[in-house]
């Protein structure tokens, strides 16, 4: 199977079965013996299922009626993006795509008319595409709608945010080097490098490299993880002897921050219902040198695990829509559908309830999303704060953000980081 029959497959999972297409990526990419083939599939995959809506819509056009065989069709929405967004020759485009239908036979004239006629007409069919901003910028009308009644002045810039190529940021580990000494050292490496205004450990590579020429990855100096993310470990504010809780934390960044940044902390336990993702964060910390008590348990059901010693601090990274991340996780826009937001609201505010009792009297919570709707976030936050008289909001003095009736919100993209929400708590 040549490569854009790799990422037709992979396309399918996740357009069919609904899978992860990260998860997808990092099973099958390490299995191709070529970086350039490797990075090539993950172009092709990311680079369709980002502009889906779109790349769909034109096919439909393309074709008198649907085509019925998934292979094929992820088949000509590849060939398509090749055509409109990438710099394939378009000769090698079409050959090479027709070619990865393999033995189906039948699809071959199919193919090579579909993207023969998109060559003549591109003009007249992005033109029609265009006149729809959701079709335009790719994003399902559900989701363009629910953006635009919470952001309505911010609609646009928060869709075509979705679309761009997000920045590789690291996490410089303060137990181990100075941010301004590891910037140096990646000046010397010829890798071009700034720091962030929002964090004191953020550091935004001009250009991407692969994680494993970064100079000590392997010895935990740096880590991958985008500015907003390192916002919360600032937040949490912990104190020498603190026990500190940290809620839904695979795959453990923010786990391995805290434990970076706060060294005289007592303990840190982290709590993740998946088993498998818990291995993620032990392979995380390992890496980084540092431990965490890991316990696989359900953040709304904490009788079953919870020893009932209080905690001083809590990060609550509660389980979202994901909405504030879609430039890196652009199947968010395919995956996720518009019953999901009220079930996932349910679930933060119980977690938020039960998190709340295993807080100490004078103890802070932080809670946290990568979603940009308010009744995840502000309006959630601000249900709370009516029925617990013992809780008490702090407030967010920043620099970064939007000042919302409750916490900060980033927008996808504000300062070229991800969408993110932040709230702090104090129990009375």
């Amino acid at each position: 199977m040549n490569t854009r029959g790799i990422a037709a497959d992979i396309l399918c999972q996740v357009v069919d079965e609904g899978k992860s297409l990260s998860l997808l990526l990092e099973s099958i990419l390490p299995t191709l013996p070529q970086q350039n083939d490797r990075s090539f599939v993950q172009a092709l995959s990311f680079g369709v299922i980002r502009w889906y809506v779109r790349l769909d819509k034109i096919l439909s056009l393309l074709t008198r009626k649907p085509i019925k065989d998934p292979e094929i069709k992820a088949l000509a929405l590849i060939g398509l993006y090749q055509l409109m967004y990438m710099r394939v020759k378009p000769h090698a485009a079409v050959s090479e795509t027709v070619s990865a239908s393999g033995a189906k036979t039948w699809a071959k004239p199919l193919l090579n008319g579909i993207l023969r006629t998109f060559q003549r007409q591109q003009a007249e069919l992005e033109e029609k595409a265009n006149s729809d901003m959701g079709i335009r910028t790719a994003h399902p009308i559900w989701l363009v709608k629910a953006i635009k009644k919470d952001w309505p002045d911010q609609l646009n810039t928060i869709l075509e945010a979705n679309n761009e190529l997000p920045p590789l940021v690291l996490r410089v580990n303060t137990s181990k080097t100075q941010r301004d000494t590891y910037l140096e050292t990646l000046k010397i490496e010829g890798i071009e490098a700034n720091a962030s205004t929002y964090t004191d450990t953020a550091i935004t590579l001009q250009h991407p490299v692969p994680v494993e020429t970064l100079p000590f990855f392997s010895e935990g100096f740096v880590s991958i993880q985008d500015t907003s993310a390192q916002i919360a470990a600032q937040l949490m504010d912990v104190q020498p002897g603190d026990r500190v809780l940290d809620l839904c934390a695979a795959p453990g960044g923010k786990t391995a921050h805290l434990l970076e940044r706060y060294p005289e902390m007592a303990e840190l336990v982290a709590v993740d219902i998946s088993a498998d993702r818990l291995e993620r964060i032990s392979e995380n910390l390992s890496r980084i040198g540092v431990a965490a008590k890991l316990i696989v348990g359900d953040a709304i059901d904490p009788e079953s695990w919870w020893d009932q010693a209080s905690f001083n601090r809590i990060l609550v990274d509660a389980p979202c829509s994901a909405t504030g991340v879609i430039r890196r996780h652009p199947d968010i826009k395919l995956l996720r559908q518009p019953g999901d937001i009220q079930p996932l609201s349910e679930v933060q505010f119980s977690i938020l309830n039960k998190a709340w009792s295993m807080l100490a009297p004078g103890g802070r919570l932080v809670y946290a999303t990568c979603s940009i709707f308010h009744r995840e976030n502000c309006d959630l936050v601000g249900r709370f704060l009516t029925i617990r008289n013992d809780a008490k909001e702090i407030p967010i003095e920043a620099n970064w953000g939007i000042k919302m009736p409750h916490g900060r919100q980033i927008l996808p993209n504000n300062d070229d980081m991800d969408g993110f929400y932040y709230a702090c708590l104090e129990k009375d």
